[in-house]
């Protein structure tokens, strides 16, 4: 079959590099984006007298017929036609004769394509911040039931200081929330169109840049030809945004494995979120989050691949740059996936409260608030830290807690302490004592709640 760049050729092109090049099997999920901008385009040809109104509408006819073709499925597409651009094309000439031809006036292959992934890129950053914001809303509802609840917060993995388990969720809901910013700031650098800057020179025809561009929603256009056909740096910034927000989903996972874990024991995962084996019957894994900590590393490849890619290129355009779809894909399809099953997994698992609370009540992650009160009964805080240091090892030498220590055993250490260190000691008064700003006190943990609610309704308003 003959190409639609062929005039130049003598020679057919080899299947293999034909097979190799082809790029449809991916850029397929572009088909609408191709669509949307070719009949914005066609419609600016149009209104500048560039083609005929007749062959305009006519082209408009047609690719509203192929768009509904794609949308039901009824389409099939060519590796021998190499990319979606063509493939539409073609499409487009066999449905209303060599007049669909006149649909690449002013226009190249090289800012179509771009123009395609600033089109498509736009819409997924948007539905990515939507799901974001769903899995936000999944851990306020937890943290909202578990205000009270207290567990150890960790410092090297090693129990450091009791915390109210609401706010070590709410520590996700800000890092997600800071995603989320990171990924709407970027539309403003994907909103920009590339269209009419043709290869890489701009074309002699008197298109309306402007126009196509307000047909098609964007802000502005790039004010240089070379720039718009060879920017990728929108994708770019994409995945190093999507790269962060696996990391953020990463920890959660691994602190979710941990916690439910026979050691720990702090959560039960739903069983719609776990898998057994086939072995060992008792088993219940968290294959869920642990595959979500996995597939952190596939997303952090595309990025470095992209990245690779783009390093050494000379400006416009080259094949090269057909590599940044797949990771860009494959990484909106890892995202999606982990957000959609993160939402539900969180808003389902069984917090156990009790384990928690004993393991606040068998340790030494008071130890600190009995060193705040010797420092303010007047004792240097570096005195009062060995006094603690030392008291801690007794008690670990004894097994004993600090809460089941005498009155004596203390004095023992310093003569300070009174018959108040005991209120002192109890978890709930350890966790309520750190009213600071952001601290970890109930009535601090409900401030920040009712912030993270505003933060929510105002995004829901925009």
């Amino acid at each position: 079959m003959s190409k639609l760049w062929g005039g130049r050729f003598e020679k057919e092109t080899n299947k293999l590099v034909e097979k190799y090049t082809a790029s449809i099997e991916f850029d397929q999920r572009l088909a609408l984006e191709d669509i949307e901008g070719s009949l914005a385009h066609v419609q600016m040809l149009g209104e500048c007298k560039i083609i005929p109104l007749e062959d305009v509408e006519k082209i408009k006819s047609g690719l509203l017929i192929i768009k509904e073709k794609v949308i039901s499925g009824n389409v099939s597409f060519s590796v021998e036609n190499e990319d979606i651009h063509m493939n539409i094309e073609k499409m487009l000439i066999d449905e209303i004769g060599p007049v669909g031809g006149k649909l690449h006036t002013g226009r190249s292959r090289n800012d179509q394509v771009a123009t395609d992934m600033h089109l498509f890129l736009k819409r997924k950053t948007q539905e990515m911040i939507d799901l974001l914001q769903s899995v936000q809303e999944a851990i306020l509802l937890q943290a909202k039931s578990h205000i009270t609840t207290i567990l150890p917060g960790y410092t090297h993995l090693q129990r450091a200081q009791p915390i109210s388990f609401a706010h070590h969720l709410m520590a996700y809901f800000w890092m997600l929330e800071r995603d989320k910013e990171r990924f709407t700031d970027s539309i403003k650098r994907t909103n920009i169109l590339p269209l009419g800057a043709g290869a890489l020179a701009g074309t002699t025809f008197p298109i309306d840049r402007t126009r196509t561009a307000v047909l098609l929603g964007f802000e502005k256009v790039y004010p240089n030809s070379l720039d718009a056909v060879s920017d990728r740096d929108f994708i770019v910034e994409f995945l190093s945004n999507s790269s962060i927000l696996m990391m953020h989903i990463s920890r959660l996972s691994e602190e979710m494995i941990i916690w439910s874990s026979q050691e720990f024991q702090f959560i039960e995962l739903d069983d719609s979120f776990c898998t057994g084996s086939s072995i060992m019957p008792q088993k219940k894994n968290p294959d869920v989050p642990e595959l979500l900590r996995a597939k952190t590393g596939r997303v952090y490849g595309n990025l470095f691949g992209l990245l690779t890619v783009l390093k050494g290129l000379p400006l416009a355009y080259n094949k090269d740059m057909q590599e940044d779809k797949e990771g860009m894909l494959d990484t909106i399809d890892t995202l999606e996936g982990a957000l959609q099953l993160l939402a539900p997994m969180i808003e389902t698992m069984k917090v156990k409260k009790d384990r928690m609370n004993r393991a606040v009540t068998e340790d030494y992650s008071n130890a600190t608030d009995i060193a705040d009160y010797l420092v303010n009964k007047g004792l240097p805080f570096r005195e009062a830290h060995e006094v603690i240091g030392k008291l801690v090892l007794y008690g670990i030498k004894n097994k004993k807690y600090l809460l089941e220590l005498t009155l004596e055993e203390f004095k023992e250490f310093n003569s300070m302490f009174e018959d108040d260190v005991f209120t002192v000691l109890l978890p709930d008064n350890v966790v309520n004592a750190r009213k600071s700003e952001g601290g970890t006190a109930f009535s601090e943990v409900e401030k920040q709640i009712l912030l993270a609610e505003q933060v929510i309704k105002k995004s829901v308003l925009i």
